[in-house]
């Protein structure tokens, strides 16, 4: 089905307090399957507000790291490691109001990854997610059904987003249950990461990727090819589904660090893109490398799957 115009205001939930979040999410029978109920403001919670109105909690770690999730897609805009160096990037162009997903952050893919049966990278990221659980270096989103996306994708899911900040990592978790009693469904996830670089040109992308196989959505039509490189280089407008690869790493030789995206459990591709040559998104200072479960997850009730992923700074 396609979404219906709406404002953001009917796509918003209500903030819950679930002192058991986690747990619950095993048990699909538990307040977590019970949608719609009426909800409070955890009284611990300490919600900032950015310029054009959106509400997000700033987390920050004795090491000196720091992280801005903002509520609406449960996006990640900010993390600065212990050092001072920033690595997560939010384009010139990004809409900070709510009227359309924030082009920028961790911004997550669900329950579908670009174009498809519903509308572009699904709904995830333009909702209100509610806080589930939150501490001074950690905090919890969740996500549950309501009128606006059951429109869109009908299904008993719930998901959780944990974004915990370390001494020398940044560690997210994306938690999926069905929390159905019978029905099964089939669902993507990404979290499509803009990565912060000095510039584009002092950025290369190591991993597996020497031999892999790669879908570039540049070509007309859209082409299967193989990879010949051991890093990448971006001097051209990319857009590049890298099947089985999960193991990037980006070279900054700007910042003289580097950058380990570790995809732990359940991402198993990578997918690179830039606007190479668009000054009004800012192609110059990011790169998208992104964790992706590009192929679709079928989870049948009761089921959880998870996909982990962490940034992890080192010097060059």
């Amino acid at each position: 089905l396609k979404a219906r115009s709406t404002s953001r205001a009917m796509r918003s939930f209500s903030f819950v307090a679930l002192p058991a979040a986690v747990a619950a999410l095993v048990h699909p029978a538990s307040h977590l399957a019970r949608a719609g109920r009426r909800a409070v403001v955890p009284s611990a919670v300490n919600l900032e507000e950015d310029a054009g109105g959106l509400k997000y909690v700033a987390l920050t770690h004795p090491s000196g790291a720091s992280a801005k999730v903002f509520l609406y897609g449960a996006d990640v805009t900010s993390y600065v490691d212990a050092d001072g160096t920033e690595w997560i990037a939010v384009r010139p162009d990004a809409k900070m109001d709510g009227s359309k997903p924030i082009s920028g952050g961790l911004s997550h893919c669900f329950p579908q990854f670009g174009p498809g049966e519903i509308q572009q990278h699904g709904f995830a990221r333009n909702v209100d997610w509610a806080i589930a659980d939150m501490g001074e270096t950690s905090a919890t989103f969740e996500l549950t059904p309501n009128k606006y996306t059951r429109e869109i994708w009908d299904k008993p899911f719930a998901c959780q987003f944990k974004v915990a900040l370390g001494p020398s990592s940044l560690d997210t978790t994306l938690t999926v249950v069905n929390t159905g009693r019978g029905e099964s469904f089939d669902f993507q996830a990404a979290l499509h990461s803009y990565l912060d670089v000095s510039s584009i040109g002092a950025v290369k992308i190591a991993g597996s990727f020497e031999g892999s196989s790669y879908l570039d959505k540049m070509a007309d039509p859209p082409a299967t090819c193989t990879e010949a490189r051991k890093e990448i280089t971006i001097a051209e407008e990319y857009d590049r589904v890298y099947m089985g690869v999960n193991d990037p790493v980006l070279k900054d030789s700007g910042k003289k660090k580097l950058l380990k995206i570790v995809n732990s459990e359940g991402y198993a591709d990578t997918v690179l893109w830039n606007p190479y040559g668009n000054d009004a998104m800012g192609y110059e200072k990011f790169v998208c490398v992104e964790s992706v479960k590009y192929d679709p997850v079928p989870l049948a009730a009761g089921e959880t799957w998870s996909g982990v992923m962490s940034l992890v700074p080192e010097p060059l």
